[in-house]
């Protein structure tokens, strides 16, 4: 009886596993992409933004919790945020939460109460080419010229309606 069931169950094993598609990677080696038909390059993922309604309760949360290296909160008037870097090795999380209720980030809260995903900061060798060929491929870009960011180099970010939905920082390498 054992014999059948076993034999059972391997049938019903071998039907039930189906093929993993294979997942082809790119090299990570690269430090950068040269961008189609422009004179700029693509770098390294910088950061991801996460916006968060309780700041101090977002750092303990990664610092005692995770275990992460964890900065101490910066104020960025200019652009209407605190903000405070996890450092993850690879890459960092940028924490975000507004300073007053006319930051762009308190807006997110309130649609986001619980806080979110706020954008990717990628890394560019040269922002003002990126920004003079992206505006002639039509991407729009939130502000006229590049602001000084959170690392002290110029950033831009680039509108989500034309970036698949997803806020895009570039900065300055």
């Amino acid at each position: 009886m054992a014999r059948v069931l076993a034999g059972i169950a391997v049938g019903l094993f071998s039907r039930l596993q189906t093929a993993v598609p294979t997942v082809k990677t790119f090299s990570t080696s690269q430090s950068s992409l040269q961008v189609p038909d422009a004179s700029w390059n693509l770098g390294h993922l910088n950061h991801v933004a996460v916006a968060v309604p309780d700041l101090e309760k977002a750092k303990v949360l990664y610092k005692d919790v995770l275990g992460a290296q964890v900065s101490e909160a910066v104020p960025l008037p200019e652009h209407g945020v605190s903000v405070v870097f996890v450092n993850l090795g690879n890459t960092k999380i940028e924490l975000l939460h507004p300073l007053g209720s006319d930051s762009p980030v308190a807006g997110f809260l309130q649609k986001n109460k619980a806080g979110g995903m706020h954008h990717v900061c990628i890394e560019v060798d040269d922002i003002n080419a990126a920004m003079a060929d992206l505006k002639a491929k039509k991407i729009r870009i939130l502000s006229e010229e590049a602001k000084i960011g959170a690392h002290g180099k110029p950033v831009i970010f680039l509108h989500p309606k034309d970036c698949g939905g997803v806020l895009v920082e570039l900065e300055q390498a």
